[in-house]
């Protein structure tokens, strides 16, 4: 009698661990899978053009940040019908940058390049590669490092660099890589878009001071900051340890992270202006979501102290779960594409954005790694 009580007291005590958790894997499963199915039921087409002020390709930054998503997602949801979906787009735009311009140098035209890289591991077909790499190595010859003027294109283009390095075992992406990176951190804008003081970075050279918010603040915009510190999370899921400039780039992943946990909102979002919550202040998704995600990722792999972050990641995960997911799968407070607090605006509950792609990409980006963050909870 004595161990069957010593059992069932152990039993009551996982459970009510268990239910002291924020939320469930299968909780998070449901909330991912009915906004993802609301996006694959509204574009049933991976190539339909996307048509809002003018007409674009189907493989623009906005559906390449959905399709990291996606992939993402599949990780830890292997739906068959998520992989065909992101196949077929890839196919339809023959593996190509945007608009089939294999030596484009704009790294928002690239983005489509790191879901072809992470298709082509998952079946090796050469063309799922050869125009992205054809457009990197072109890059490279070039010896230019400037081409990174605005902080989103760390995200749409770092982590490309590092897959090919890993994929063909060739350091050489490693190395023009950084070189990039020490431009757009130092140099940009005359000394770089990083401001080591806050350790926040300026969205472009516009807004390096100066140039204020109305409350006498720096601006840093919420979903630049997180196009960054997703970046980095990416980049230092694969780069080696060996490589010298690995502690470089963890020190920054680790200094914003720490940095943007003293902004959170009592409600679990974070503005869309980082310093100055009364400047079209409110609820926003994308930078949310993107914070989520490289928190929860940095948590996962021991990078991040679980103690400190844990708090700021439920509050954000929360938030997205309960008031940005809707019960149709709508995602509500995303701003639309811009560069600043204004853009977009106003921010609410219902106004659909200009693109609805890239916002679930960045949702997918946080629930995928909440999930697996359930598993390192006692």
């Amino acid at each position: 009698m004595k161990k069957i009580y010593v059992l069932l007291c152990a039993a009551t005590m996982l459970q009510t661990l268990q239910a002291q958790h924020f939320t469930s894997k299968e909780q998070v499963l449901q909330k991912l899978r009915t906004a993802n199915d609301y996006f694959m039921k509204k574009w049933p087409d991976p190539a339909k053009r996307i048509v809002t002020n003018k007409e674009r390709a189907a493989n623009i930054w906005t559906r390449g940040v959905y399709y990291e998503g996606l992939l993402a997602f599949y990780t830890v949801d292997k739906q068959k019908k998520y992989y065909d979906y992101a196949v077929e787009w890839g196919e339809k735009h023959a593996w190509k940058p945007v608009r089939g311009e294999v030596y484009t140098r704009h790294a928002d035209n690239q983005n489509c390049g790191m879901t072809y890289i992470d298709l082509y591991r998952i079946d090796p077909q050469p063309e799922r590669i050869a125009a992205i790499k054809m457009n990197i190595d072109s890059l490279i010859r070039s010896g230019r490092v400037n081409d990174w003027t605005w902080i989103d294109a760390i995200q749409m283009a770092m982590p490309i660099f590092v897959k090919l390095g890993v994929t063909l075992k060739d350091t050489t992406y490693f190395e023009h890589m950084h070189k990039m990176y020490q431009h757009i951190k130092y140099v940009e804008g005359g000394h770089g878009l990083y401001n080591p003081k806050d350790h926040l970075w300026w969205r472009d050279k516009d807004f390096i001071p100066p140039y204020k918010e109305p409350n006498g603040e720096d601006c840093y915009w919420s979903r630049g900051n997180g196009w960054v510190l997703a970046a980095l999370a990416l980049v230092l899921q694969e780069l080696p340890k060996s490589d010298p400039h690995y502690k470089e780039y963890l020190q920054d992943f680790k200094s914003l992270a720490t940095a943007l946990l003293p902004l959170q909102r009592a409600d679990g979002f974070w503005n869309v202006s980082l310093h100055d919550p009364k400047h079209y202040g409110g609820k926003e998704a994308s930078g949310t979501a993107l914070f989520v995600y490289g928190m929860a990722w940095g948590v996962n792999n021991g990078l991040l102290d679980k103690n400190a972050f844990l708090p700021s990641i439920e509050k954000g995960w929360l938030a997205l779960a309960n008031e940005t997911i809707q019960p149709s799968g709508f995602l509500s407070y995303m701003q639309s594409t811009g560069k600043e607090p204004k853009d977009g605006q106003p921010v609410t509950a219902d106004k659909v954005p200009d693109f609805e792609d890239y916002g679930l990409g960045c949702v997918l980006f946080a629930g995928t790694e909440v999930y697996k963050l359930l598993d390192e909870l006692p």
